[in-house]
């Protein structure tokens, strides 16, 4: 039995070292990331089991992503292949206040966006689950891969999952118009909704003069479960602060804020969305605020897309541990 299944892209990833722009790097160090990746991976580093369902390249990059899925655990036994299709690549630069830091996505035609020749029987992926997860991402990438996060969907509510989406726009993706014209009639299908204050409102067109009205007015027009707000403060591109709200049941569940010392903030939101949906899981909401939020902060202080904190880490930090040297 698999705890929970992910629907997404995963691309390579390459970044400049830190301090060089991308136009003075003579190499880039490789890692792999992609946001229903990186929450399979960090479910199952938590100790849930979990699936990623998505469609790669029948080449080594292609290897290059499964072999780091199945590092963590993950089950990739529903990946597709293809053998003419292409890896999606994203580069990253890192910034240094005032400069942000900074992504390009060569990531047009790959093998998820194609999806050529390929069917997923969902019914059959999701026999035993228990929560189904994917992203705004993937439904950006192409009519073929939003029709396919629609299956997904459909596929899990029938089956009696919990339903999970995070909204996660990304403008160098698509306009917001497009965003919500695809969006919009899947959150019928959604029983958490994890987003920002800045996401609802380009893609849903909601506003409150507050995130706890956001929220609410969220739960209410579309009947969410629950509906989690990441809020992030921008003190400068190496320092932040991170913490969340969730509502459901007319109940709101806040935590505590963390001042992050920023390695990399890519994978910030996934992790938080992983420490969250485990908390809700085996826990309750508050649950999963806590360990999402601690998940998350632990994640930023890190290189790379994916999360290896582990569990008693974020526990520790959870019950209030401090920054002293664990000897």
């Amino acid at each position: 039995m698999t705890d929970v299944v992910t629907f997404g892209e995963a691309m390579i990833r390459l970044s400049a070292p830190v301090g060089r722009r991308l136009e003075q790097a003579t190499s880039l160090d490789l890692a792999v990331g992609g946001a229903e990746l990186n929450v399979a991976a960090g479910l199952a580093r938590l100790g849930l089991s979990s699936a990623w369902v998505s469609c790669l390249p029948d080449n080594a990059l292609g290897r290059i992503v499964r072999n780091k899925a199945r590092e963590f655990g993950v089950d990739v036994s529903s990946v597709a292949w293809d053998r003419t299709g292409r890896m999606g690549l994203y580069f990253v630069e890192y910034g240094a206040s005032p400069r942000p830091s900074s992504v390009l996505y060569d990531r047009g035609n790959s093998a998820i966006a194609e999806l050529r020749d390929v069917h997923f029987d969902w019914k059959a992926i999701l026999t035993g689950c228990r929560a189904y997860h994917t992203t705004g991402i993937t439904a950006a990438l192409s009519d073929r891969a939003a029709s396919e996060v629609a299956k997904g969907l459909s596929a899990a509510r029938a089956a009696g999952l919990l339903t999970s989406y995070d909204l996660n726009y990304r403008a160098r993706l698509w306009r917001p118009e497009r965003a919500r014209q695809v969006q919009e009639p899947l959150m019928s299908l959604v029983d958490v909704l994890i987003t920002t204050e800045e996401d609802t409102k380009t893609v849903l067109g909601i506003e409150g003069t507050d995130y706890r009205e956001v929220a609410r007015r969220l739960a209410d027009k579309y009947g969410f479960k629950v509906v989690a707000i990441t809020l992030r403060g921008d003190t400068s591109v190496l320092r932040n602060t991170w913490t969340s709200i969730a509502y459901a049941g007319g109940v709101f569940f806040d935590d505590r804020t963390y001042e992050i010392e920023l390695f990399d903030r890519i994978g910030g939101g996934d992790a938080f969305a992983d420490g969250f949906l485990h908390g809700l899981l085996t826990g309750d909401v508050a649950t999963g605020v806590r360990r999402g939020n601690a998940f998350s902060a632990l994640k930023q202080t890190s290189w790379g897309d994916l999360n290896y904190a582990t569990r008693d880490e974020v526990d520790s930090l959870v019950r209030g541990g401090g920054t002293r040297i664990v000897r």
